[in-house]
């Protein structure tokens, strides 16, 4: 199930929770930050470590399929099946349980005790993701050699502690694939995205907590695990995060992150008119949906599919039928209806968005952000209040002119989906001369640098493209990302080069992000970057 960036409270009764709510020469080196523990980064050379665990709602399958699109990008270490409070598939032993709290027994539902949850015969959904990335990768391969092969990744596919919501009870392949990751000898992260619930995450935790606790070795034990984890989550989607990581192991990394780009089941209302533009049935037809078995399986409003037979929280493809209309067949409708083949949702999609290499480094624990936002460290997520009363208002009557308040375009949206469009164009494409690929940016010198207030500094970059396409170079202010709270133009210069001037009134110890960003015109177009951190000294 889905994040969404803003941070709910009006809504929360009204719409599920997912959306309402000694170091080796190769290694880069650990961080430690507020004389707190000590965390490992990523080596400069390496892909990032990832681990997928993700439930069969529908929109972790649209985050899955965009994924395995970038598969390239990240050492790929597991891609784990895993429950939630809104997806589990019981133990096979006819064993019913219901949990407190949870769509089945809320507003007047009373479905449960059961004995599965919203859980279809024989799911396979990652299975099915890989099948189709197979029939993708001989023309994937073409555009970028890196691609690993179906065998490689299915791999690394386990089951998690997929019986139970929360239930950490026992020991699964997908857990022990974790824990083995976590203690191992690779001194470099192991980002672990929750998409759905975090159990097999915690038993994984919980495992080398019961091996260990209390044993000479324990500290040590102990202080690598926090040192490697990082979770990337989809909110807390089964309460283990509060119920059992966060109490155990409070120092470890969780990255919960906001102000990137939006790709919820509301994204379509909240996001600026050009934004919700590039989810709307024509962008969504032309870029995905027509792009080959990949953009065929992804789920679209009205595409007449449903995540498990007579599910009565999945109306999304049931086309030509009003709220009303929907209501009266039993379906609970917590989602206004969009048109016929534009976006549902993608709301995982942002977790892993920063792994992405596209040079700006959002994996950074400095709070560098990106593409998927600026690490909050926060717990909360799901729309604003007030776009969550609006949305209530419209599924209370649907006839309402209600106006949902839009957020300001966003510095990376185009970007973000055009790459998207580009990779789905390669699956189809067997020859590299017949599609885009992304410009190359370099920095010359280095990320980090320090200067006073008033200062003036002169930077530049180099920039080419792969298919000799025309590129043109901005330079502009990454204000979510730095702590200067002043306010830039939001354009600094164009073209390569760029003489900056430190704000007077910046303060000791602020920073300022600034993005150099090459765009080339190609179709899609695509977008690479390169960033440069000042940091004002005394």
């Amino acid at each position: 199930m889905p994040s969404c960036p803003l941070v709910l409270t009006a809504v929360a009764a009204f719409l599920p929770l997912s959306v309402l709510a000694g170091t080796p020469a190769s290694a880069a080196p650990a961080r430690t930050m507020h004389a707190g523990p000590t965390y490992a980064e990523p080596p400069a050379s390496a892909r990032p470590r990832v681990v997928i665990t993700t439930d069969p709602e529908l929109d972790d399958f649209n985050s899955l399929l965009r994924f395995l699109l970038y598969a390239p990008d990240f050492k790929v270490e597991g891609l784990v099946y895993a429950s939630s409070q809104f997806h589990w598939k019981g133990d096979g032993k006819g064993t019913a349980r219901t949990f407190p709290g949870r769509e089945y027994n809320r507003g007047g539902v009373d479905a449960c005790p059961c004995t599965s949850w919203r859980w279809a015969k024989g799911e396979r959904f990652i299975d099915k993701a890989l099948d189709l990335y197979a029939q993708a990768w001989p023309n994937l391969r073409v555009h970028n050699p890196a691609y690993p092969s179906p065998a490689a990744l299915r791999a690394k596919v386990r089951w998690g502690n997929v019986a139970f919501d929360g239930d950490i009870s026992e020991d699964t392949a997908g857990s022990e694939l974790i824990r083995k990751l976590l203690l191992d000898d690779q001194e470099a992260p192991v980002y672990l995205h929750a998409w759905g619930g975090q159990s097999t995450i915690a038993r994984a935790l919980k495992r080398i907590e019961d091996d260990y606790a209390g044993k000479p070795e324990w500290a040590a034990i102990r202080a690598k695990v926090i040192r490697k984890a990082v979770i990337q989550p989809s909110g807390d989607q089964d309460d283990t995060y509060a119920k059992y990581i966060k109490p155990h192991w409070p120092e470890i990394r969780y990255n919960q992150q906001s102000d990137g780009a939006s790709l919820a089941y509301f994204s379509q209302l909240t996001l600026s008119a050009e934004d919700a533009a590039l989810l709307g049935a024509d962008w969504t037809r032309r870029w995905i949906s027509s792009r080959g078995p990949i953009g065929a399986a992804y789920r679209v409003w009205g595409d007449g599919k449903q995540m498990v037979p007579g599910d009565k929280y999945d109306y999304f493809g049931i086309a030509g039928k009003t709220a009303a209309q929907l209501r009266a067949e039993g379906y609970h409708v917590w989602a206004p209806i969009m048109a016929p083949g534009s976006f549902i949702s993608e709301g995982d999609t942002p977790t892993f968005l920063n792994l992405v290499n596209n040079g700006l480094q959002g994996w950074r624990d400095s709070s560098f952000g990106g593409w998927g936002g600026v690490h909050s460290h926060s717990e909360s997520y799901g729309v604003s209040p007030e776009a969550g009363a609006a949305i209530r208002a419209m599924l209370a009557n649907p006839a309402a002119q209600v106006t949902v308040p839009r957020a300001p375009t966003s510095p990376f949206f185009r970007a973000v989906q055009n790459d998207f469009a580009a990779r789905l164009l390669w699956a189809v494409t067997p020859r590299r001369a017949d599609a885009n690929h992304a410009p190359v940016v370099q920095l010359a010198g280095p990320v980090q640098r320090s200067a006073r207030a008033g200062a003036l500094l002169d930077l530049s970059v180099r920039a080419s493209d792969p298919d000799g396409n025309r590129l043109a170079l901005r330079w502009w202010p990454y204000a979510a990302a730095g702590t200067y709270p002043g306010t830039l133009p939001a354009t600094l210069g164009t073209g390569s080069v760029l003489r900056f001037q430190v704000p007077a009134d910046a303060k000791p110890g602020q920073t300022l992000h600034l993005i150099a960003e090459a765009s080339d015109d190609g179709t899609p177009a695509l977008t690479h970057y390169a960033r440069v951190v000042v940091t004002v000294t005394d």
